[in-house]
C-alpha cells in the first residue's frame, strides 16, 4: 500500500514538473509592438435596475378626473445580445497596456409593468409589457494589466470607462432612454498566443455611472393612458455582462 502511495506522490510529481517545463512560443515577438489593431465578437447579458416611485396621482384629461394608481415596473430577467467592434492598444510597458475599442452592443430589454390598483377578473394586477430595444455605440478606454508571459497564454485584468450613445427608442414607449451614458467596466482575460494569432477571451462587468432614464418622455405620449407606467420609474440604471473574444 505504502508502495502504492510513493509511486501515485511521484506520478503527480512528474506531471506537474511537465507542465511547468517551457514550450515553444507561438507569436514571441507580437507583444513588443508598440501599437496593433484587432477585432472582436462577443455576447452581453443586460439588465435596468428600476427605482419604483410608488402610489401616484394621475390625471388622465379623460373626464374622469384625478385618479391615484400604483404600478410596479421591473426588468425580471438578463436579456442577452451580441457585439460587434474593432480595438486598437498601445504597450505602455511589459506590464501594462491601453486599450482603445470602438464597438455596437445590440440587445432588447423586457420590461413588465403591474397595475396594483387595476385587477382582473381573477384578483390578480393587471400587466402591460414593452420590449425595450437597445443599440448603442460605445468606445471603452481600459487598461490592461497583465502577468508575465509563460508558454503560450497570459492572463490580465483590466478596467476602464465606456461611454456609450444610445441610437434607439420610440416615442410610443412606456418607458423610454437617454441618448447617452457612461460604464464603468472591469474584468479578466487571458491571451492565448495561437500559430496565427492572438485569442483573447474576456469577461466583463458594466455598470452605468448615471440615471438613463429619459424624464421628458411623459410629455411626448399622445396616449394618456401611458402615463400611468411611464410615471411609476423615477430612475433607471444599466449593467452588463460581456463575454467578448478578440482576435489579434
Amino acid at each position: 500500500m505504502r508502495k502504492l502511495i510513493y509511486t501515485i506522490l511521484l506520478s503527480c510529481c512528474s506531471v506537474l514538473l511537465y507542465a511547468q517545463e517551457r514550450t515553444v512560443q507561438n507569436r514571441p515577438y507580437t507583444d513588443l509592438r508598440p501599437f496593433h489593431f484587432g477585432v472582436m465578437v462577443g455576447a452581453h447579458l443586460q439588465d435596468l435596475e428600476l427605482l419604483n416611485v410608488g402610489l401616484q396621482t394621475i390625471d388622465f384629461e379623460d373626464g374622469n378626473g384625478v385618479q391615484e394608481k400604483l404600478v410596479s415596473a421591473d426588468q425580471d430577467r438578463w436579456d442577452a445580445g451580441f457585439t460587434v467592434g474593432v480595438l486598437g492598444e498601445l504597450r505602455l510597458n511589459q506590464t501594462f497596456q491601453f486599450r482603445v475599442a470602438p464597438a455596437m452592443y445590440f440587445g432588447t430589454r423586457h420590461l413588465t409593468f403591474r397595475n396594483l390598483t387595476d385587477l382582473n377578473a381573477n384578483g390578480q394586477p393587471t400587466e402591460e409589457r414593452q420590449d425595450l430595444k437597445t443599440a448603442y455605440v460605445s468606445c471603452a478606454f481600459d487598461l490592461i494589466a497583465a502577468a508575465p508571459r509563460f508558454n503560450n497564454h497570459r492572463p490580465y485584468l483590466m478596467m476602464g470607462v465606456n461611454p456609450m450613445l444610445n441610437l434607439s427608442g420610440k416615442s410610443d414607449d412606456f418607458i423610454k432612454l437617454k441618448g447617452g451614458d457612461v460604464f464603468l467596466e472591469f474584468g479578466v482575460g487571458c491571451d492565448f498566443y495561437l500559430p496565427y494569432f492572438k485569442l483573447r477571451p474576456e469577461l466583463k462587468f458594466m455598470y452605468g455611472l448615471g440615471d438613463c432614464l429619459d424624464k421628458t418622455h411623459a410629455k411626448e405620449l399622445k396616449n394618456k393612458q401611458m402615463l400611468m407606467y411611464t410615471n411609476s420609474v423615477s430612475e433607471a440604471h444599466s449593467k452588463m455582462i460581456a463575454l467578448t473574444f478578440y482576435f489579434e
